[in-house]
């Protein structure tokens, strides 16, 4: 799992829409996730948000299993790139119980949360995570790389860093160590993902 949540397993080399909340589901696939915190509250790359959301993975990893490829933890949004295994593509469960053990942990440690509407209110819902999420069905090699080099360059699109292998809080530098990067991969022009950074 990844080095971003603090995770030490490393991340394996890549394999060789919300408006009507339909959802491609390919059993046993790769997918490419957005997922917001509520209001953009900007707690996820804090100390306790990391030790939160990696001890919520861990915990759902061991009941309903996931491979971690890679991940990018921004202030207000994470992306990250599951492979489900076999026959399995129930991500939303994964992501449901993944954002309720984090939001309990997270509020646990005093974290603070958004201001909640009426609706939020009435449904019991917290705020710290956006209702739902963002994702593509990864289709083949080169989407998957194309995947895994937006997700890895987000953070210079979001003018947090000026170079990819500066940024602490991503699977980056481990996908350099496997040999999939050079250390100064980035500089150049990433082609944006319609729909990766929604709301």
């Amino acid at each position: 799992i990844a080095h971003a949540v603090g995770l030490e397993d490393s991340a394996p080399p890549y394999k060789s829409v919300m408006p009507n909340y339909w959802r491609k589901r390919v059993a046993g696939g790769s997918y490419f996730f957005t997922v917001v915190t509520a209001n953009r509250m900007p707690w996820l790359t804090t100390e306790l948000g990391r030790t939160a959301l990696r001890g919520a993975i861990e915990t759902v990893q061991i009941r309903n299993p996931f491979t971690l490829d890679a991940i990018v933890l921004l202030p207000d949004h994470l992306h990250a790139i599951w492979t489900l295994p076999p026959g399995d593509d129930r991500y939303s469960i994964r992501w449901s119980r993944i954002k309720e053990l984090t939001t309990r942990a997270y509020l646990a440690g005093s974290g603070v949360e958004a201001t909640r509407s009426l609706s939020r209110r009435r449904k019991r819902e917290r705020g710290v995570w956006q209702r739902r999420y963002w994702e593509h069905a990864i289709e083949g090699d080169d989407d998957f790389k194309r995947c895994l080099d937006y997700l890895h360059w987000n953070p210079v699109k979001h003018g947090l860093v000026e170079r990819v292998c500066d940024y602490e809080y991503s699977t980056f530098n481990k996908y350099v160590q496997l040999g999939e990067y050079d250390l100064d991969w980035g500089s150049g022009e990433i082609r944006d993902i319609a729909g990766a950074e929604w709301e």
